[in-house]
């Protein structure tokens, strides 16, 4: 008698380590794929040279110096808002609060230095801000950390919470600050006095936040690679038994962590207040706290990395918003060739983490 057991057509196993330059290897296949995909699109629906739509996402990002030093300050402040994100997320509390803590930390730098100008020296007044921000930023992740390691919260919901109520605290605000009345907008705070202004570096006001965000990456790196407080929070990440196990407070852990990533978070609001944007609003952040989880994670936390993958999505991000400009599109199409791009970049993650088992013959007989 004769029994015949079936065998799966394909089984999924998890991948070994691969090396890191391999992995980027096959992110620029992934890229390569997706831009053909995108240009036979467009050539099949809009009729236009996809040749033409690379070279205006090209120009869009580098065409002009201008053009530059807006790209190298999105690029600078997302990267902020990611490393903020990372530490967290390296310990596996999903932290989605990224745009909720960094608006706090604007709202925290304008009502400084909307309430404090002309009371103390400029000096003294940035120093008060920074503090402000920073404070928000840290109280807006406390309250998420706090309930999650007393009561084992859901961070994901919570976090998304006090992003709506930072939203609806700044909307409120702004309506009382609002310049001129009636306007329901502050406008640019200061605009005559520049108190409460970071200094330009050689007449260009985007310098300083590059600097900020590149120092702070060598920082996050060390930090998270060669700290104890890094191996903390490794470990808790892989397993919270284990953690307690070795010693490690898990709670301790956890709040530490999240007033880490408030704080940066918060650093973020005060430099786009007191540097680039000098002003305040509900959509200032533009939902960099999002955008950075994906950064974060396409960069396996890894600070260095993070700096490609920001740059990658700022790139796409301005590249969109001029496709949609020189060809008169409606900014649907800009994001649907994004959105193809992005698709492919994260689905190639799948194939860098698993390995697919395809069976050699059909049926396997057993006697």
């Amino acid at each position: 008698m004769t029994n015949t057991a079936k065998t799966p057509l394909v089984h999924i196993t998890r991948r070994k380590n691969i090396a890191w330059y391999r992995a980027w290897i096959v992110r620029i296949i992934a890229v390569i794929l997706a831009l053909i995909l995108c240009g036979i699109i467009t050539t099949f629906v809009v009729h236009i040279n996809p040749i033409e739509v690379y070279k205006t996402m090209i120009s869009g990002n580098f065409g002009t110096a201008r053009k530059v030093w807006f790209m190298g300050q999105d690029l600078a402040t997302l990267l902020i808002i990611s490393l903020a994100l990372a530490p967290a997320f390296r310990m596996r509390f999903w932290n989605l609060g990224g745009d909720g803590q960094a608006l706090m930390g604007c709202f925290g730098a304008s009502a400084v230095m909307i309430l404090c100008s002309g009371s103390m020296p400029n000096w003294l007044l940035l120093i008060v801000m920074f503090a402000a921000a920073i404070f928000c930023g840290m109280l807006w992740a406390f309250v998420p950390a706090f309930f999650k390691a007393r009561w084992n919260t859901n961070e994901t919901l919570f976090t998304l919470m006090m992003n709506y109520l930072a939203t609806q605290l700044i909307a409120f605000f702004v309506v009382v600050w609002e310049n001129p009345k009636g306007s329901s907008k502050i406008g640019i705070i200061n605009q005559r006095t520049q108190l409460g202004w970071l200094p330009d570096i050689g007449g260009n006001k985007y310098i300083l936040i590059i600097i900020v965000a590149v120092v702070l990456a060598v920082a996050m790196f060390i930090y998270m690679r060669y700290s104890k407080h890094g191996y903390e929070i490794a470990v808790v990440g892989e397993s919270e038994p284990t953690a307690r196990y070795v010693g490690i407070k898990v709670r301790k852990v956890i709040i530490r962590t999240m007033l880490l990533s408030g704080a940066i978070c918060g650093l973020a609001g005060f430099m786009m207040v007191a540097s680039t944007n000098h002003t305040l609003t509900t959509t200032l952040v533009g939902g960099r706290g999002f955008t950075g989880v994906m950064v974060a994670w396409l960069a396996k936390f890894n600070p260095f990395f993070m700096i490609i993958t920001s740059f990658i999505l700022v790139f796409l991000g301005r590249g969109a918003s001029e496709i949609s400009t020189m060809f008169g599109f409606n900014d649907s199409f800009g994001s649907i060739l994004t959105g193809i791009i992005l698709f492919f970049i994260i689905g190639c993650e799948f194939f860098l983490n698993y390995e697919l088992h395809f069976r050699k013959s059909a049926k396997k007989e057993v006697a």
